[in-house]
């Protein structure tokens, strides 16, 4: 679209009316719009946007999909258009989700992540570069409008529940679980010395801490229990780095993508698993066109158990952990994650020693990786997985994730995780609320032809062998017959 510029106040630019193909006019020469367009006008008139309709650029989603680059980066948010290209290294979730939706209508997943998004429109405001043309769709065109509307209202009723406000005391017994788990364990050892059956008891003791703990982190990392996101932020680093001995930024620049896009090739890092694991229908099918074999993965089903799950904690994210913070240079990560085996040591280290308080580390993470493996991946890898189709934010996350049925037990065991489809959905919401806003979830995806999955949890846990054995399958056959 060619159109003169100006320079405003602000030096942001500042183009003239335009019109458009198909548009009709006024005998003063104003558009007249129709449906959504002509509701976000009634807005402006009554003083909601920030700026007049007169001081921004006009531009169509043709426009718009064209700035979907790494280094060429526009999203559409309520109709307004940012260019987030140059600001992108700064995004505090990293700038990868922001390619992730370059191009893209942003509104929910950008209403999704950010628990206070008055605070962030601050940001954006001096990436503001125009807004959608008056006959274009708040929405791509391929996208089910009435199933967009539906969802965001379904969002503020939500809201009005007031289902994103967290209960204190629940996670203040939830952190007291895990303090009292780790004093105790210190105590047995204290009073009943090193032994092996100490030593073993004492081991569960630190892991049911350890994947609670992790669980505990998920809810600050989403900054889903304090009002203010920086008491999250700095609870966050004390959970993941101080008790787990992780990094808080590598943890969430990892899980941010996967949230946004989950089950989304590639750009959800957790299904990136090659070339130990192929996931999915159509990446098996890429590697055996090609005549990839790192490995048999013919037997990838079987050799989940051997390597899958007990090396999940202890070496692919631990190593994944240390190397992003060395690289990247996180320091203060790097000192919280210190203060993680400096108590270790202080604790541990006059019944062990150096070298047998390491080994007991590694063996409460040896020991939490089945248990994170299975819950993380019970919900995603069974489910569908596809290269970028642009889909709504309802679909998208209905689609690739499935919830498990609850009980107290599942609820505790999953860190009400067993609600996955809820808490995609709504990442921020508080975990003790999930299973209130299920049946509305539900609801809405039936009268959208979604199909909800709720299972039980050990069919959940054979589901991954069984998507892993189906995957394999189709590997030989591309292998084998192409």
């Amino acid at each position: 679209m060619k159109f003169e510029e100006k320079c405003g106040d602000n030096g942001s630019l500042v183009g003239r009316n335009q019109s458009y193909p198909g548009e009709k006019h006024q005998p003063k020469g104003k558009p007249i719009t129709n449906g959504e367009a002509e509701f976000y006008a009634k807005q402006e008139a009554n003083g909601k946007c920030s700026m007049p309709r007169k001081s921004l650029n006009m531009y169509t989603w043709q426009e718009i999909q064209r700035h979907n680059q790494e280094a060429d980066q526009w999203l559409v948010i309520n109709r307004k258009v940012y260019n987030v290209s140059s600001w992108a290294d700064r995004h505090p979730g990293g700038r990868r989700v922001l390619n992730h939706y370059a191009g893209e209508d942003a509104t929910d997943v950008f209403r999704a992540m950010h628990p206070e998004p008055d605070i962030v429109q601050l940001y954006l405001k001096p990436l503001l570069i125009g807004e959608l043309a008056p006959g274009e769709h708040s929405q791509e065109r391929h996208k089910n409008s009435q199933l967009v509307k539906d969802f965001q209202e379904l969002r503020r009723i939500i809201e009005s529940m007031n289902m994103f406000h967290a209960n204190m005391g629940f996670f203040f017994l939830h952190f007291a679980q895990i303090l009292i788990l780790e004093v105790l364990a210190w105590l047995i050892l204290y009073h009943f010395g090193s032994g092996w059956p100490v030593t073993i008891f004492i081991s569960f003791l630190l892991t049911i801490s350890q994947a609670q703990s992790s669980f505990l982190q998920h809810d600050v990392g989403h900054l889903s229990i304090f009002k203010k996101s920086k008491w999250n932020h700095v609870m966050h680093k004390f959970v993941m780095c101080h008790l787990k001995g992780l990094s808080a930024n590598w943890w969430n620049y990892r899980h941010f993508q996967h949230h946004v896009k989950p089950n989304i090739y590639p750009k959800d890092p957790d299904i990136d698993m090659g070339p130990l694991f192929l996931l999915g229908d159509s990446q098996p099918v890429k590697y055996g066109k090609k005549k990839i074999k790192y490995i048999n993965y013919e037997k990838q089903h079987l050799y989940f158990y051997m390597v899958g799950l007990p090396l999940l904690m202890p070496v692919y994210f631990n190593l994944q952990s240390m190397q992003v913070m060395y690289l990247r240079g996180y320091w203060v990560d790097i000192a919280w994650v210190s203060s993680f085996y400096i108590r270790y040591f202080i604790t541990f280290g006059p019944y062990y020693g150096i070298f047998g308080t390491v080994l007991l580390i590694y063996l409460v993470k040896f020991l939490e990786s089945p248990w994170i493996a299975y819950v993380t991946q019970m919900s995603h890898i069974p489910m569908r997985m596809s290269t970028e189709e642009n889909r709504d934010w309802l679909s998208t996350q209905v689609l690739a994730t499935c919830n498990i049925e609850q009980s107290f037990f599942n609820d505790w065991f999953t860190g009400h995780l067993n609600f996955q489809i809820e808490h995609h959905l709504f990442p921020t919401m508080p975990r003790h609320n999930y299973h209130k806003v299920a049946p509305l979830v539900r609801s809405l995806c039936v009268k959208h032809g979604l199909q909800y999955v709720n299972k039980p949890m050990l069919k959940a846990f054979g589901d991954i062998v069984r998507a892993l054995k189906k995957s394999a399958a189709l590997w030989v056959d591309a292998y084998y017959k192409t």
